[in-house]
């Protein structure tokens, strides 16, 4: 297989990257594909637009985009460019608001990097994604270790990454201080200063060190904290503030920088005026380069500036507040990480019974279509009867229109794990395709089914969907038809004819529960 590398393409692509210069990477990688015939320069042409969108916050391309290089890479079947996808997925999950779906993709990130026989710089550049993006929700230890696995695979090249990663350095240091340890915010910070100070220079500007200048920035954000702190020094910071490329991200540090400059000088009134600007252009804190909590830090010491111990105490508990809510959000996550375990031990429990892979569906596991077929067969030789249900999911194409079909895939498997969980032992669940399920229940009657189908689309509508797909709810329906034990009925198998008569009761099902939804004005309970 070809070394991304190899491509002249891709490099070019990468080194606008590393220049915060995302605007023209896209525009070469748009202009590049049409003309990529090589599996694996489309791959990475895909990868690198993903990348290249995230840093402009180009958030309308991220669901199209994440499905494209999604189906690149799986076609592909590299490690390496598995793990790089799933860094850089995750970042658009947290950006969807979903740190299930974001953990979800940094671990599989993690575990694909840890399976590349022979890392070239591209492992490095994954390693790199994967540590900024755990660093991005505040999971410092998991990014500090990413980010030593990259400076490992880099010195195995030869390549000098010491200085790598700042970010990472930098949103320790203001989670520190944000915690309340500003003492330790000040040692992580002025460590990175120092190091920064005792490297080799850049031969364009002796002044800076000889790093990436998209790593410029975050240098020049732990001069001006460190001044917003009164514990810097006297030195410009502008000219690393302002080194790099207009990606959304160096905009916004600049910005908070300019902040910290203000106070740092005295000029609470300045920096106060800037922070309300910079808010109001935010659509959603928690999003920010910096976090929720750090505008508010900042106000708390612009009021301290101003002499104003009321409001900066009010801003100060603000600023706990949006770091207390992002430990609530671990916390459940937590939870439902220890249900989704246990939903998946079931599930591979029922798996274990379909050991033919001939006969299970790949995403969920589930029996497949054929097996289904063969199970109602062998139901109707021992003469048994029984029900049959067909389970849809409402609201399932808005996910994969909003969120991307990777997502969907990802609710698929979630809903097969809560199929499992909530039914029978004895009861047989298959995917039929799509979001289409198959419910056979030995030896029930029809007229349980309104008791079992209300069970179990409350149990599907009580799942936490909210925060694997934000802002896309969905819910089932239902339609049942009788398995009388005849294994043909005019010619006819009979989990044909079944099935005809379960859909259409599914759909007016679904139709009906979208009457009563108009009707009340919301969704069904």
């Amino acid at each position: 297989m070809a070394n991304a590398e190899e491509f002249a393409r891709v490099s070019e692509i990468r080194a606008l990257l590393r220049a915060g210069r995302s605007s023209a990477a896209v525009a070469l990688v748009d202009a590049t594909l049409p003309d990529a015939d090589d599996p694996t320069e489309r791959t990475w042409l895909l990868l690198l637009r993903l990348a290249g969108v995230l840093n402009l916050e180009h958030s309308a391309e991220y669901a199209g985009t994440v499905d494209r290089a999604a189906a690149a890479v799986r076609d592909l079947g590299d490690p390496g460019a598995l793990g790089y996808f799933h860094a850089l997925a995750a970042q658009v999950a947290h950006a969807d608001g979903s740190l299930e779906r974001c953990v979800t993709h940094l671990v599989r990130a993690g575990r694909f990097l840890t399976e590349v026989d022979k890392p070239d710089v591209v492992t490095a550049a994954a390693w790199h994604n994967l540590a900024v993006s755990y660093s991005n929700i505040w999971f410092h230890d998991q990014a500090a270790d990413a980010a030593g696995r990259a400076r490992e695979v880099a010195a195995s090249l030869d390549m000098n990454w010491h200085l790598a990663l700042p970010e990472v350095q930098v949103r320790f240091g203001i989670y520190l201080d944000h915690r309340g340890d500003t003492d330790g915010c000040v040692r992580v910070l002025r460590a990175l200063v120092n190091d920064a100070d005792r490297a080799p220079r850049r031969e364009d500007n002796p002044a800076l060190p000889r790093v990436i200048d998209m790593d410029l920035p975050w240098f020049g954000y732990a001069l001006t904290r460190l001044a917003a702190l009164d514990a810097g020094d006297d030195r410009d910071p502008r000219p690393y503030l302002y080194a790099a490329g207009g990606d959304a991200e160096l905009a916004d540090l600049r910005s908070y920088g300019e902040v910290c400059r203000a106070i740092a000088a005295g000029d609470s009134e300045a920096a106060l005026d800037r922070l309300q600007r910079l808010e109001s252009a935010i659509y959603n804190p928690h999003l920010t380069t910096l976090g929720a909590s750090e505008a508010a830090r900042l106000r708390a010491l612009a009021h301290l500036v101003a002499g104003d111990h009321a409001a900066a105490y009010a801003a100060e508990r603000s600023a706990f507040q949006h770091t207390a809510s992002h430990l609530d959000r671990i916390q459940t996550l937590l939870v439902e990480g220890v249900a989704a375990r246990l939903d998946h031990e079931d599930l591979r429990l029922t798996v274990a019974r379909y050991a033919d892979e001939a006969l299970t569906d790949p995403l969920t596991g589930l029996p497949n279509r054929r097996h289904l077929q063969q199970y109602v067969e062998a139901m109707a030789e021992r003469g048994e009867t029984g029900v049959l249900g067909v389970l849809d999911l409402d609201g399932f194409k808005a996910v994969n229109t909003v969120h991307g079909h990777l997502s969907g895939d990802t609710v698929l498997q979630k809903a097969a794990g809560a199929l499992v969980r909530i039914m029978r032992r004895r009861d047989f669940v298959a995917r039929y395709g799509g979001d289409e399920f198959v419910l056979i229940l030995p030896s029930a009657t029809m007229e349980k089914t309104e008791e079992i189908g209300a069970r179990i689309t409350s149990a599907i509508a009580a799942e936490d969907w909210a925060s694997l797909v934000p802002g896309t709810p969905l819910s089932a329906s239902i339609g049942w038809a009788e398995l009388n034990g005849v294994e043909r009925r005019n010619g006819r198998t009979e989990i044909a004819s079944a099935f005809e008569i379960a859909d259409r009761a599914m759909y007016q099902a679904k139709a009906a529960a979208m009457r009563r939804r108009r009707a009340g004005g919301g969704l069904a309970a």
